[in-house]
C-alpha cells in the first residue's frame, strides 16, 4: 500500500469518526452518508434527553471505562456536548439506562460505520 494512500485512509477514517457520515460523504456515497449524519447524532442526542450519563474514564471499573469508549465513538458530538455540561445523568430518573443505551449504541455504531467507510475506500464494498 502507497504512503500516500494509507495517508489519505487515515484521513478518511478520523473525519468519519469525528462526523458520523463524512467518510461515506466523501466517498460520494451521499445518501448513506447524509443518512448517518442525521440519524447517530440524533440517537446521541435522544440519549442525553433521556438523561443519560457520559461515563467518565475510570481505570478502577472497567466496565465504566468501556462505557466511556463507547461514548467517545461519536466523535466530536461527544466533545461538544461534554463542553456544554451535557451528559451529566440522572440516577433516579425512570429513563437513566434507556439514555445510558441511547448514547452507548450512537458510538458503537458510528465505530460500526467508520470500518464501513474503510471497506469502502478499499473497494471491499
Amino acid at each position: 500500500m502507497e504512503e500516500t494512500q494509507s495517508g489519505t485512509l487515515v484521513l478518511l477514517c478520523l473525519a468519519s469518526w469525528a462526523i458520523p457520515g463524512a467518510g461515506h460523504l466523501w466517498l460520494g456515497r451521499r445518501t448513506k452518508g447524509i443518512i448517518f449524519l442525521l440519524a447517530l447524532p440524533l440517537m446521541f442526542g435522544i440519549g442525553l434527553a433521556l438523561h443519560g450519563r457520559l461515563f467518565p474514564f475510570e481505570i478502577s471499573d472497567p466496565l465504566v471505562g468501556l462505557e466511556a469508549l463507547a461514548d467517545l465513538g461519536i466523535g466530536a458530538t461527544y466533545f461538544v456536548a461534554s463542553a456544554l455540561g451535557y451528559g451529566q445523568g440522572a440516577v433516579r430518573a425512570v429513563t437513566y439506562e434507556y439514555g445510558n443505551a441511547f448514547l452507548v449504541v450512537a458510538g458503537l455504531l458510528n465505530l460500526l460505520v467508520v470500518i464501513d467507510a474503510y471497506d469502502v475506500a478499499l473497494g471491499r464494498k
